[in-house]
């Protein structure tokens, strides 16, 4: 009759400890992954504050009759692809990601066309909504960038965590998996030719 108290006590004890160390690193892995949510979100606001002043400038152009307008058109599409690809926080994978960025590199990318061809209409320059544009550009473009690196930040912080042992074993038991990187846009690595 003693023994089996010993033995009920011994099971209660490494019950006990095997839940502290479940306990600990799971939940440590719900609030690197809701950081990550987060911090995610950050991100998806600077996108969107990105589209609505490109919008509001695209307008502008919009109105003037005489603007190329297959050059317009593909920013249009190219903004519709961006705004149309959302990624829930939880499944953040790094193909998910990679795609997000791909649309919105291609929208900036369209853009970029775009004002290069704007330039050539002086009666687009002096516009209120445009010269606004410009000063507000470079600004929403920080912006980005520093919620892209918070991100990958934070996916880091979280990412390394669920890597290590033990942390990795119940990450595997509970489902917690590695979350994508915002990488450097294509061609950065690329150092520009300047020539005078």
């Amino acid at each position: 009759m003693k023994q089996g108290w010993i033995a009920l006590i011994v099971i209660v004890v490494f019950l006990f400890i095997l839940g502290i160390l479940l306990i600990a690193p799971y939940n440590g892995m719900v609030s690197r992954s809701q950081t990550v949510s987060q911090v995610w979100s950050n991100v998806e606001t600077q996108y969107q504050r990105r589209n609505d002043l490109y919008s509001s400038v695209v307008n502008t152009i919009k109105g003037s009759a005489k603007f190329e307008q297959s050059t317009l058109t593909a920013v249009i599409d190219a903004r519709s692809k961006a705004t149309s690809i959302n990624i829930d926080a939880s499944k953040l994978t790094p193909e998910n990601v990679q795609q997000f960025q791909q649309a919105q590199d291609a929208f900036k990318s369209s853009f970029g066309r775009l004002m290069a061809v704007a330039e050539q209409y002086p009666e687009l320059q002096t516009t209120a909504q445009f010269r606004d544009f410009q000063t507000q550009q470079e600004g929403t473009e920080n912006r980005i960038n520093f919620a892209r690196q918070n991100f990958n930040d934070a996916v880091k912080d979280y990412n390394t965590y669920i890597m290590t042992f033990p942390h990795n074993l119940t990450a595997g038991m509970f489902g917690f998996k590695e979350k994508g990187y915002f990488q450097a846009e294509a061609g950065t690595e690329k150092v520009p030719n300047v020539s005078f």
